[in-house]
């Protein structure tokens, strides 16, 4: 499953769009671009966010693999050019939501975002019977 969004002629392509993974799993979303992200000294500038089902996004990832001040250590983004690659290795309960990839291109200036929704699954307790 894809979800695509478009800004000129800039397209976006993030992949799956929806996941339901155990919790302690690993999660790997992936995003392409059209054409190569911008570049300069500071890096190339592909970003990822997380939007709780209530909530304004939070942004996780910036600049491809910079932790945001209080993302988790097991986020961690890769990639470079046209495809990247936003890893969650060990899903918490906490980490449901939306992800959306955000790139800039330049000389555009477009930011363009797309989304994929990762639904991570609680594992079933254990259970004491007695007959």
């Amino acid at each position: 499953l894809f979800l695509s969004e478009s800004s000129g002629q800039i397209t976006v392509t993030q992949s799956p769009s929806v996941r339901s993974v155990l919790q302690g799993q690993t999660v790997t979303v992936s995003c392409k671009t059209s054409s190569p992200v911008y570049s300069n000294s500071n890096g190339e500038h592909m970003a990822w966010y997380h939007q709780k089902s209530e909530g304004a996004p939070r942004l996780v990832i910036y600049l491809v693999n910079k932790l945001n001040s209080g993302t988790p250590s097991r986020f961690s983004g890769s990639g470079s050019g046209t495809d990247f690659t936003l890893t969650i290795t060990g899903v918490q309960a906490e980490d449901a939501g939306d992800y959306y990839c955000q790139s800039f291109h330049y000389p555009s200036s477009n930011h363009v975002f797309t989304q994929c929704y990762t639904a991570v699954q609680k594992p079933p307790s254990a259970g004491l019977y007695s007959e």
